[in-house]
């Protein structure tokens, strides 16, 4: 199992966590998505290491940007 945690910026509601969380769970071997509004912080958590690229196109799809 691996976990890593991404910086989104731009999410200001619960509509935002939602649509950050459908699109980076929909990756493939994406067990669970945490979001935190305040801090904008993404823990992502899957069976095998997700590429940084392919999450920030999943959070790009969703509308928003990865910044750290």
């Amino acid at each position: 199992m691996t976990e890593a945690t991404y910086t989104v910026e731009g999410m200001t509601c619960g509509h935002c966590v939602g649509s950050v969380k459908e699109e980076v769970g929909g990756l493939p071997g994406v067990q669970k998505v945490d979001v935190d509004l305040a801090t904008g912080a993404v823990k992502v958590i899957s069976a095998e290491p997700i590429s940084r690229e392919a999450v920030e196109a999943a959070v790009a799809e969703a509308g928003y940007q990865v910044v750290a």
